[in-house]
């Protein structure tokens, strides 16, 4: 265990003794940048950004300037009644709170 300890501490001052020619950390290779430039991916992919707004606002004014089909009215069936007399507690509505009652 004790030979472990001093070529571990061996190893950590040969490496601080050795000079470095430069002090700029190491550059890092992302896998998404792997060969590519950045500018050249970031360019193209604000085009295709463009391209498809234009595409998509472009479908929906087609889209929506045709118009659309309203359908005709559906028959009067007989069990439709629409009640014409007003109800026993008066045109305001049951849960509406009366305003001028004798104020």
């Amino acid at each position: 265990m004790a030979t472990a300890i001093v070529r571990s501490a061996l190893s950590r001052s040969s490496i601080r003794l050795t000079p470095r020619t430069s002090f700029a950390p190491p550059k890092r290779n992302m896998s998404s940048s792997a060969g590519h430039d950045d500018a050249y991916e970031a360019a193209k992919w604000e085009k295709i950004t463009y391209l498809g707004a234009a595409s998509c606002t472009a479908l929906a004014v087609w889209i929506l300037s045709k118009g659309h089909h309203h359908g005709e009215d559906p028959p009067a069936y007989p069990y439709m009644h629409i009640r014409n007399k007003e109800f026993p507690w008066g045109p305001d509505g049951l849960f509406e709170v009366k305003h001028n009652e004798g104020h």
